[in-house]
């Protein structure tokens, strides 16, 4: 049978079978065979790049590919598992950071990336503040030996310290804003996690990678000490031994 959900998606995104092969990197053909009577399921990137170019969630394009992935036992938290955090499509971003009502917190060593992919981030954030919702930024120390030994391993133009101020920066705009929260915290070099409500992004870094480049998992709270509740408690122990930052440091 057609996939009448994905061919909904592609009108009201305004794109074409031409569009969305071109955005995920295929052949047309291999479009129409999505979209035609046999229903093809695509390989796990190429949903994933769909679904970024359409606006929505894969789940609601392939629904069956999220029920053959469900699981009973332990591992049942994970989502999705993304071998770069780049791959992530934005839409995940989005939809967990507008369906969240009680807590964001953002314990990215920078936090630069997300002022980059989401140019309104700002403006959500203050919306989500005044609406009673959490919101906690964890950054490093742009001025720690921590940081600078870091800037040596990355060895990029666009410094660990410079990607850091940045994220302040936007946070200074916000300054006043009762419910928004930062701290300083080097602890958590090698590994980013964001948590929104009972959904959490989770980034080990590897070795003198990026965040873009290093893999990710989306995990969502099911049980009492899982994986959720594992870096639940990271999160919360690093953000009571950091230590205050004003978002106009530099």
């Amino acid at each position: 049978m057609s996939n009448d959900a994905l061919r909904r998606a592609m009108a009201e995104a305004r794109l074409t079978e031409a569009d969305l092969a071109k955005r995920c990197n295929v052949d047309m053909k291999t479009v129409s065979r999505w979209v035609g009577e046999d229903g093809r399921l695509p390989h796990p990137r190429h949903r994933w790049a769909a679904a970024e170019a359409l606006g929505v969630d894969e789940s609601m394009l392939w629904p069956e590919a999220v029920r053959n992935t469900v699981k009973t036992g332990p591992d049942r938290e994970i989502v999705s598992v993304y071998p770069f955090r780049s791959s992530c499509p934005k839409s995940v971003w989005r939809s967990l950071i507008t369906k969240a009502e009680t807590e964001l917190t953002f314990a990215g060593y920078t936090n630069y990336f997300l002022w980059l992919e989401h140019p309104s981030l700002r403006n959500v954030l203050r919306r989500k503040a005044e609406s009673g919702c959490r919101i906690r930024f964890l950054v490093g120390d742009p001025d720690s030996e921590v940081t600078r030994h870091r800037e040596e391993l990355e060895a990029v133009p666009l410094t660990v310290s410079t990607r850091i101020r940045v994220t302040l920066d936007e946070l200074s705009k916000l300054e006043g804003v009762s419910g928004i929260e930062t701290r300083f915290s080097d602890e958590h070099i090698a590994m980013s996690v964001f948590v929104f409500d009972e959904d959490m992004l989770v980034t080990p870094h590897l070795a003198r990678l990026v965040g873009h480049d290093s893999p990710m998992l989306h995990i969502r709270r099911h049980q009492n000490e899982g994986l959720y509740d594992r870096f639940a408690y990271h999160v919360a122990e690093l953000w009571e031994s950091g230590h205050v930052a004003t978002p106009a440091s530099s």
